[in-house]
């Protein structure tokens, strides 16, 4: 599948609305160092967010389980494609007591995907969220997690753990899925988010599904609107939109660049098809000011 891009676009001449501060804050120095000193990786800084100076300097941070290294090879991402190493056994603790000694009252727990493992991290993930429950009582536990290659078993040990927030990422519309996404499918991902909901409420326990979209990839205004609707089919309630940005050179390279304006028209469209929280602005990710949602609102 080729991709059209803009004839006006240069790939290292950022728009002005994409910019990110340097941190001056002390606390991201003392949030830096907690995380090396626990041997703990983050989404921040292995997808190189552009957000990361911001949440550091918050003492936030999204925690990557399982591992640095992943079994897919998305177009998109900047985890490394490599063969992973065996899951950590006290991973699950040192996540727990970084979100006490940091003292988070919501935290993000996301994962590479581990296809290497029968259950692809679902029991870790699970294990993690109870370790984080034991320490730090009353935090609000949101996890981002991959597609479990659609099994609904593993869907049920994760929501075992009573998450109270369940993000799967859309990532893009259908037609660019296969070339964006390696070995994900997007009615998969639907369904990933559909069965998390059906199982919570079978369960008679309230969790809000969550999911995203990265534009700038070559996607139409229809086709946003298209996966908009489709989420809501789904059941999903929260949604997050935000410019792709280009890791390095061997990545897929951004067709646009997407105005704030139209950041705003998506969200108020996102709003009046049902969403009942829209986070959509260029530097907008998955857990961006994740703790904005309040999962007992939804």
């Amino acid at each position: 599948m080729a991709i059209k891009i803009d004839p006006q676009l240069h790939q290292d001449a950022k728009p002005p609305w994409i910019k990110v501060r340097l941190p001056r804050d002390p606390v991201f120095w003392s949030t830096k160092a907690l995380i090396s000193d626990l041997r703990l990786h983050t989404v921040c800084e292995e997808a190189q967010c552009p957000n990361r100076w911001e949440c550091w300097s918050q003492g936030t941070a999204t925690f990557m389980i399982a591992g640095d290294r992943c079994t897919r090879a998305c177009g998109f991402c900047a985890v490394k494609t490599a063969k992973p190493f065996a899951l950590e056994e006290d991973e699950p603790e040192r996540v727990a007591q970084a979100t006490k000694r940091m003292r988070l009252g919501h935290v993000v727990i996301t994962a590479v995907a581990r296809d290497d493992v029968a259950d692809g991290g679902a029991r870790h993930f699970a294990r993690t969220i109870e370790a984080v429950r034991r320490v730090n009582p009353g935090i609000v536990v949101e996890i981002l997690v991959p597609d479990f290659n659609g099994k609904d078993d593993a869907l049920h040990t994760v929501l075992e753990a009573h998450p109270e927030i369940f993000n799967h990422n859309l990532e893009t519309v259908e037609r660019l899925t296969p070339l964006v996404r390696s070995r994900a499918q997007y009615r998969r991902s639907l369904h990933v988010l559909k069965r998390a909901g059906e199982m919570a409420a079978e369960a008679g326990r309230k969790m809000a599904t969550k999911s995203g979209l990265m534009l700038g990839l070559g996607e139409t205004e229809p086709e946003v609107f298209q996966a908009m609707d489709d989420l809501r089919e789904a059941g999903v309630g929260v949604l997050t939109l935000g410019q792709y940005l280009r890791p390095s050179p061997q990545h897929l390279p951004v067709v646009r660049y997407v105005e704030p304006a139209q950041f705003d028209l998506y969200k108020e469209i996102a709003v009046k098809k049902g969403f009942r929280h829209v986070a959509s602005a260029p530097l907008v990710r998955s857990s961006y000011h994740a703790a904005d949602f309040r999962p007992e609102l939804d």
